[in-house]
């Protein structure tokens, strides 16, 4: 399932906010559709967003570069990744993706000599286009891998019941899935037995979502209200909960869809492991406790209305924050494409990232 294409020209994404009743595809040709679909959730999963706001970077890039002069060029691109970035505050992988293009031009910028005036944004489009190419690549490549470590940790075991919460799977990514690679790797193996999705409120993006994609490729899948996974846990249901993740701090500490620290807190009460699968570019290594990480709070009506129908009534003050932080005591281990890490994290995640500044 392609939920994010490019094809030179205009970024197609397929609409999650019409799932699972119709698949329906924006095509976007503005940067500012992207990020009104990232916003509104059309496209969503840490890692997807950061793909799409590649492809966005080369939509902006190429409307600044018939701003004026080469500074006015170079100032509208800037703006507009700003603007693009301040879409969803709290997963990283859209800052990194933004912010490692934006590294791109700045370079290309600086070693452009000063007095150079023929030198303008137009010059380094194409070489935004092959990073945004490159990101999108290298999401695919990497959920892969995570999978392939993930299934490692229950080598030698079968009938294998997996809870999961929020959608972690090829639809949040470029890829086969963070939290689902994992699933489906297992399902590969033969070592699967059920995977149990919470439905995941306000949204219900582990009801429309996870269970749309598990389903459609044959994988056998229970859906959960939220409040019902501690009655599969009393029950012996679960062997395992794996879920992805929007931030990771280096003492890891989790952000992920809110909801995901209750089934933490639940987990660890009934003896079962919690693992968490991300990419490398989930890690927020300027940030060491999760306390720091920004949590978005997203308007009422998400809660007060569903699709249209009224669930509460009017005036009611509501509560909704989009994630909420897991503490790393909570984490068994965090599945990574380098491989999986083991607490103590500030160590496993400091080696992590002095292999990636090294490769």
């Amino acid at each position: 399932m392609n939920s994010i294409e490019w094809n030179g020209q205009s970024l197609i994404l397929l609409d999650q906010t019409k799932l699972p009743v119709s698949e329906e595809y924006i095509h976007c040709t503005d940067w500012r559709q992207v990020a009104e679909a990232i916003k509104m959730l059309r496209v969503r999963g840490a890692p997807a967003i950061g793909v799409a706001a590649g492809y966005a970077l080369v939509l902006a890039a190429r409307e600044a570069a018939t701003h004026g002069d080469r500074d006015e060029q170079f100032t509208a691109f800037f703006e507009f990744a700003n603007t693009l970035k301040a879409t969803r505050p709290t997963a990283i992988n859209l800052a990194w993706a933004v912010e490692r293009v934006c590294a791109l031009v700045r370079t290309y910028v600086n070693s452009a000599s000063q007095d150079d005036q023929t030198v303008c944004l137009a010059d380094c489009i194409d070489r935004i286009e092959e990073e945004a190419i490159a990101i999108n690549k290298e999401d695919l490549a990497l959920n892969s891998a995570m999978a392939k470590a993930g299934a490692r940790i229950f080598e030698g075991r079968r009938g294998l019941r997996i809870l999961t919460h929020c959608n972690a799977g090829a639809l949040a990514t470029a890829g086969i899935g963070t939290a689902l690679g994992v699933v489906r790797e297992l399902h590969a193996n033969g070592q699967l037995s059920m995977v149990y999705a919470d439905e995941t409120r306000p949204l219900l993006q582990g009801a429309r979502l996870t269970t749309f994609e598990l389903h459609q490729d044959g994988i056998p899948v229970t859906l959960l209200t939220d409040n019902m996974a501690a009655y599969a846990m009393q029950q012996g249901l679960i062997d395992a909960v794996i879920v992805g993740a929007d931030r990771i701090t280096t003492e890891g500490d989790v952000a992920n869809k809110i909801g995901t620290y209750g089934v933490a807190v639940l987990a660890k009460a009934h003896g079962i492991p919690f693992y968490v699968a991300a990419p490398y570019s989930t890690f927020d290594f300027t940030l060491a406790s999760g306390k720091d990480i920004p949590i978005e709070i997203r308007d009422s009506r998400e809660i007060t209305h569903f699709q249209g129908c009224q669930t509460a009534p009017d005036g009611v003050p509501v509560l909704n924050p989009a994630f909420d932080v897991t503490p790393h005591e909570y984490v068994s281990a965090i599945i990574t494409e380098a491989g999986v890490l083991y607490p103590d994290y500030t160590k496993s995640i400091a080696r992590l990232h002095k292999e990636v500044q090294e490769r």
